[in-house]
């Protein structure tokens, strides 16, 4: 027998054949600890694809959703910016004394600054 002493207390007093049977049971254990770490991170990842797939149909459904309410709200083929034009004009700004100064004094090429 040899003089090595194992860091667990229970081991110490057992026989040799004890020993190689939790040995044994320590390897099946090992075995099952990590095939289930493995289905675990399997079914996390599922999981997260799953998220993702139904991230992005929301994200589709919505942009459909928007596009059907912008074609729903089209004018038809006369566009946006001609039915703006359209539209009665806002009043008209006029300008006082100071501003046709202004004006003149650049037309005749003084320096306003």
């Amino acid at each position: 027998m040899s003089n090595y002493t194992f860091p667990c207390a229970s081991v110490n007093g057992l026989t040799t054949n004890q020993k190689r049977a939790a040995i044994a049971a320590l390897r099946a254990s090992l075995i099952v600890d990590r095939e289930q770490a493995k289905a675990g991170k399997i079914a996390a990842a599922e999981a997260k694809r799953a998220a993702a797939t139904a991230k992005r149909e929301a994200a589709i459904a919505k942009a459909q959703a928007r596009l059907e309410k912008l074609l729903a709200k089209s004018v038809g083929p006369v566009g946006s910016k001609a039915v703006k034009a359209n539209k009665r004009p806002s009043k008209g700004v006029t300008f006082g004394a100071e501003a046709n100064d202004l004006a003149a004094k650049i037309k005749a090429g003084v320096s306003t600054i």
